[in-house]
């Protein structure tokens, strides 16, 4: 039984001289075998896209001004609106355009809903504030009351009216461009008083 031990315990020694034998200088000199680890990481694309932003606000409370014998007029403006554009021409496809509109609903009395005034009252006249685009996006047409103010707009009422439009070049639409409008709410002189409030939804369609 001895004899085992001791032979169990020259093995142990023999294993440990082994590992040490292994930095030796005559095992030093060998190279080994390197393998190259390589990764090819390619730069983040993220797809371009079509936004519209309202810059902050409390809503447009309209104030009476320029009324006269033939109507009462109530003026604001609207919060600047932001469109921009960020795809690729790649991305946008032939012959694409896209326009921001706006459709008023009934102004209801807040003391009275059997009181209304139609959206064909309201009239505004679009503003380009700005456009880093090549020129290719414009202000819509101005819009008047069905009680006109004599100015001849085109259209009548804001009843789907575009406040900013672009044209069907890619190329030229991509950037930011930034539009406003005066607003206008022009009624008959015998018009019922009270508060009256109405949604202007803002709109932006893209389409071919």
């Amino acid at each position: 039984m001895k004899i085992n031990r001791t032979a169990l315990a020259a093995s142990v020694l023999g294993f440990a001289l082994a590992g040490v034998g292994v930095a030796t200088p005559a095992l030093a000199d060998d190279p080994g075998s390197g393998i190259d680890v390589s990764v090819n990481i390619e730069p983040t694309t993220t797809p371009g896209q079509l936004s519209m932003t309202v810059a902050d606000n409390n809503g447009v409370s309209l104030q009476e001004n320029g009324s006269d014998a033939a109507a009462r007029q109530f003026t604001g403006t609207l919060p600047t609106v932001t469109v921009t554009d960020t795809r690729t021409p790649e991305e946008i496809p032939a012959g694409e355009y896209w326009a921001v509109v706006g459709q008023a609903s009934q102004f209801v009395a807040s003391d009275d809903p059997a009181k209304t005034i139609g959206p064909e009252y309201l009239g505004w006249k679009p503003r380009l504030l700005s456009d880093s685009s090549t020129g290719a996006v414009s202000a819509g047409e101005p819009v008047s009351s069905v009680v006109s103010d004599g100015t001849g707009a085109p259209n009548v009422g804001l009843e789907g009216q575009e406040l900013l439009v672009s044209t069907a070049n890619s190329a030229d639409e991509i950037g930011t461009s930034q539009v406003n409008a005066d607003l206008a709410l022009r009624t008959s002189v015998d018009v019922a008083a009270g508060e009256y409030h109405s949604t202007l939804t803002l709109s932006l369609f893209n389409q071919s």
